[in-house]
């Protein structure tokens, strides 16, 4: 069996590019604190794919605190000098946003519309967790954030308005 589960905070903001074929690919690092010693901490080179990649990329910067469940995946290749160069990297298949909104914009109004602790998986999203249609009386923070606050009953979202 090869699954791992990491909790930490992005060295710096994930790096969003797209294969020759298309694919979404975001690269980052995860600080990951050690277990005994809190102030260590391990740096663990994560790659996601398609619309994790996205979700990342268009919602975390440095310092957000997420959770990676994936696997573990070593390669290797020759640098420019001939040498043989061994890579370890984790492979995410999930990942769940831990901060708060307002962690994760510094206290600014954000324009994003997501949960803070929503999984994002490469194949199973499930974009309804933890919200509540059929209520009324939304239950927000700070009513100016939310631009549907007064609006009544379900909001109708094609698709193709979704980030992810």
């Amino acid at each position: 069996m090869n699954q791992t589960q990491l909790i930490g905070r992005l060295t710096k903001d994930p790096e969003l590019k797209y294969s020759q074929s298309g694919v979404s690919v975001a690269r980052f690092t995860l600080a990951v604190n050690r277990e005994m010693k809190r102030d260590e901490a391990d740096f663990i080179n994560c790659i996601a794919f398609n619309k994790v990649a996205e979700s990342l990329a268009n919602y975390q910067k440095k310092g957000s605190r997420i959770g990676v469940v994936g696997r573990i995946q070593t390669g290797s290749y020759e640098n420019q000098q001939g040498q043989r160069i061994f890579t370890t990297d984790v492979i995410a298949n999930s990942i769940e946003f831990l901060d708060t909104r307002s962690e994760s914009t510094g206290g600014a109004q954000s324009t994003s519309n997501y949960e803070s602790s929503t999984n994002y998986h490469g194949a199973n999203q499930n974009g309804s967790q933890g919200q509540n249609y059929g209520n009324n009386q939304p239950n927000y923070s700070r009513v100016n954030e939310d631009p549907f606050a007064n609006s009544k009953g379900p909001i109708e979202v094609s698709s193709d308005d979704l980030p992810f």
